[in-house]
């Protein structure tokens, strides 16, 4: 169980529509974790905790990587929303005295994965994308399919995702190319 000054400090920082979707990913990746046989504390902090960088109020995220010495790279100086992934793992540690390097990662990876995922990162990843706040086209094609392979989900959603971004106009990040590539891979030899 998450203590309550966790609880009251979320609210406070990311406001109170945020730390619900937060709660739904938190549910999620703990039935997720049940399913995958992943730590269920593990789970809990990671998908509470996965934006605790998306702030209420307006914040230079660009300084605060700087200040938390988070190396960007050209594709996060240019689309800032990805931050919240580094600088929420960081805040996780620094004010939410998170220590577990798993917990860490998942919160890091959240939003773009990574080559060779953890099973934690894949469920934080998709607990994100299929919570149940979340109603968008194919969502429910994913969420099923999280129960049943969390690869195969993972991959759908990333397939969903890349065409968003490119109808959008915005950049994709290599972590999330090299983390599809790699799925697409694995799948392939199963």
């Amino acid at each position: 169980m998450m203590e309550k000054w966790i609880e009251e400090r979320l609210i406070e920082t990311i406001g109170l529509e945020r730390y619900k979707h937060s709660l739904g990913v938190m549910n999620t990746a703990i039935e997720l974790a049940e399913i995958y046989g992943v730590d269920i504390e593990k789970a809990r902090k990671a998908g509470l905790l996965h934006d605790c960088a998306k702030f209420k109020d307006q914040i230079n995220l660009l300084k605060m990587a700087y200040d938390f010495d988070i190396i960007l790279d050209s594709v996060m100086e240019h689309n800032i929303q990805l931050l919240h992934g580094p600088i929420g793992s960081k805040i996780a540690e620094v004010e939410y005295n998170i220590k577990d390097r798993d917990v860490l990662d998942a919160i890091y990876y959240h939003t773009t994965g990574r080559e060779r995922m953890t099973v934690l990162d894949k469920i934080i990843y998709i607990a994100d994308y299929i919570e149940p706040g979340r109603n968008f086209k194919g969502v429910n094609e994913v969420r099923k399919l999280a129960y049943e392979n969390l690869d195969k989900s993972i991959l759908l959603a990333m397939d969903n995702t890349i065409k968003f971004v490119i109808d959008k106009g915005q950049l994709i990040h290599l972590d999330t190319i090299k983390s599809r590539n790699y799925l697409k891979i694995r799948l392939k030899l199963e």
